[in-house]
């Protein structure tokens, strides 16, 4: 089988885990995000720079009103001066607005880019490394991570880029007024740059880690909410409190170590302040009595280098929300490096490769060989060969940890095999397109979602065409006739704040999709089973009336349903070890046969 395309190399994600792109990555995605709007990207810059320039009369105004007043100037010139700086500050202020609201506006629309995009990566994600890697994880990076790196867009990115203009003009200001001062500043700013690399060289992987923690702790809390009734059953509750406060204590220690992180660069950048300021005072006191530089150029500079405490501090603060957004920024972008459906390239590569998987000849669906594990466990498939006629309804059966559930996910393209191939009409079946793939195949198992939205919204999922009478008959042909009770009908609302389906009615609204979806090949993997035993045999049929021609497959725990496939195959410990109808199965006395009569002898009456 061909293994499935992946996107471009990521930052190594521990076994199931979704990737998480590199330093590469993250530039080329921003550079990507800045493209799409450059034209208000430039005009935010320009804003700025020019605010960055109104910002610099005041120190250099002021010097001259020093000078003018050692000259002996009059009270008008003076005047004029601070007129001046007045203006130069109310120029910066309005200047500034307008630049931050620009900003925002770039960042609201590349946020929205960017969740539009997430959600695009992540409906693209097979089930299987969905699975694998925890719904937590996802859920952890479509929100807390796509809100922080937003903050990041609209706020933190801004400020920074803003302050860093303002730096550098400032310093240039100083330079001009004497290059001497400007080298004696900027000296004096080393040890700021000593701290910050120490930062940046170690707070990636901090962020990282606390993020990863994050994820781990959203998946504990959200598997122990999901499974509440199944923990009470079984008497976990310990074990599950155990383990949140494990995730919680490595929640603990990440956060300690970012705080760690910032309690050495805080102080450190603060008392990097004070000394540039501090040596051009000393080195202009002696080159003023020497004759070299004016008191007005002296106290400029100093005020220039004082001024400049400001970007530097806001640059120097926001570091810490930079490293933090970046490591989310990362993680969202990470979807693009992740495993997509085998047909479906991961970004950015743009070539379709619907030439790659020839269209399937028939419905026939053949099994040759598979060996299958997961995570490179031991083998759970090991080495079914299997071939199901179109229009068949084939019944699987055998006992719990056979790999009947392992196979339907392979028949139905979910998970490819470790060797062997699976095909329908001669074409892999999971390197098929995946709107193809389910024209071909659906798998529908005992777990079902119901969406939020009304009774319509959540049956044209599987057809958007469909008419409210298709969907009405698709309702009635699973049997779901409380349908019909419902207040507003195909309108009702269904979920929290509406009306709420039990687990049977969820199941039938699942089959209901199926029906409305008229896939050529149905796996039923316990479908049935959250449904009484007469309901479940009259959802079966209906089912099967619907489905007349198609082809079934059921995984089958009651074995009526294997009473009224047209074959029977039964797994142990792998593999196939009988296929064939209902009838010679029990009569060959072998596996199926003790198994048949086990269940018949509880179930009396029934033929």
């Amino acid at each position: 089988m061909t293994s499935p395309h992946r996107g471009p190399a990521a930052e190594t994600p521990a076994p199931g885990q979704l990737p998480v792109a590199d330093r590469r990555q993250v530039r080329r995605a921003a550079v990507h995000l800045i493209r799409q709007d450059t034209g208000a990207f430039i005009t935010m810059i320009g804003f700025n720079a020019l605010a960055a320039a109104a910002g610099l009369t005041g120190p250099w105004l002021l010097g001259r009103i020093i000078n003018t007043v050692k000259d002996g100037g009059g009270v008008d010139a003076v005047d004029r001066l601070a007129l001046g700086i007045l203006v130069g500050a109310l120029a910066q202020l309005l200047l500034a607005r307008h630049a931050r609201y620009l900003a925002h506006r770039f960042g609201e629309r590349t946020l929205g880019r960017i969740r539009e995009q997430f959600v695009d990566r992540a409906l693209t994600l097979p089930a299987s490394v969905v699975e694998r890697a925890g719904a937590g994880d996802l859920t952890a990076r479509g929100t807390t991570d796509v809100a922080t790196a937003g903050q990041m867009l609209r706020d933190t990115g801004p400020d920074v880029f803003v302050a860093a203009v303002q730096a550098l003009f400032i310093l240039g200001a100083v330079f001009l007024l004497d290059p001497l001062l400007g080298v004696c500043g900027v000296l004096g700013l080393t040890g700021i740059w000593f701290a910050t690399r120490w930062y940046l060289r170690r707070a990636r992987a901090a962020y990282l880690e606390q993020g990863a923690a994050h994820s781990a702790l959203a998946e504990v809390l959200a598997a122990t909410a999901s499974g509440a009734r199944t923990v009470e059953a079984l008497r976990l509750r310990e074990r599950r409190v155990a383990d949140s406060e494990a995730e919680i204590e490595r929640c603990v220690t990440a956060h300690d170590r970012t705080l760690f992180l910032r309690s050495v660069l805080f102080p450190s950048i603060d008392i990097s302040y004070a000394i540039p300021v501090v040596a051009v005072l000393l080195l202009g006191g002696v080159l003023h009595e020497q004759g070299s530089v004016s008191l007005g150029t002296v106290v400029a500079a100093a005020l220039y280098l004082q001024q400049l405490s400001q970007p530097l501090d806001t640059i120097l603060q926001q570091v810490e929300q930079l490293q933090s957004s970046g490591a989310s920024f990362a993680r969202v972008e990470g979807l693009a490096a992740a495993p997509k459906g085998p047909s479906e390239p991961s970004e950015p590569m743009a070539a379709s490769t619907d030439g790659l998987v020839g269209a399937p000849e028939n419905d026939r669906i053949e099994v040759q060989g598979v060996r299958f594990a997961y995570d490179r466990g031991a083998d759970v498939l090991r080495g079914v060969t299997l071939s199901v006629r179109p229009g068949e309804r084939l019944a699987i059966v055998g006992p719990s940890g056979a790999g009947k559930s392992t196979l339907s996910r392979l028949l139905a393209g979910i998970d490819t095999p470790v060797s062997g191939t699976v095909t329908v009409g001669g074409a892999p079946i999971a390197d098929l397109p995946p709107d193809r793939l389910r024209q071909q195949v659906v798998l529908v198992t005992q777990e079902h979602h119901v969406f939020l939205g009304t009774v319509r919204d959540n049956l044209l999922i599987a057809a958007e065409t469909a008419t409210d009478a298709e969907l009405e008959a698709a309702l009635t042909a699973v049997g779901a006739d409380w349908s019909e009770s419902l207040p507003d009908g195909l309108d009702t609302e269904l979920g929290p704040g509406g009306h709420r389906l039990h687990g049977a009615q969820a199941q039938q609204l699942a089959l209901a999709r199926v029906v409305l979806a008229d896939p050529h090949t149905l796996i039923l993997d316990e479908a049935t089973a959250l449904l009484d035993p007469t309901t479940a045999r009259h959802t079966e049929r209906a089912l099967a009336a619907v489905l007349q021609g198609r082809t079934v497959i059921a995984i089958a725990h009651r074995l009526q349903t294997a009473h009224d496939a047209d074959r029977v195959a039964v797994m142990q410990d792998g593999l196939v070890t009988e296929l064939g109808p209902h009838e010679e199965l029990v009569e060959a006395d072998g596996a199926y046969a003790a198994l048949w009569n086990s269940w018949h002898g509880e179930q009396p009456g029934t033929s």
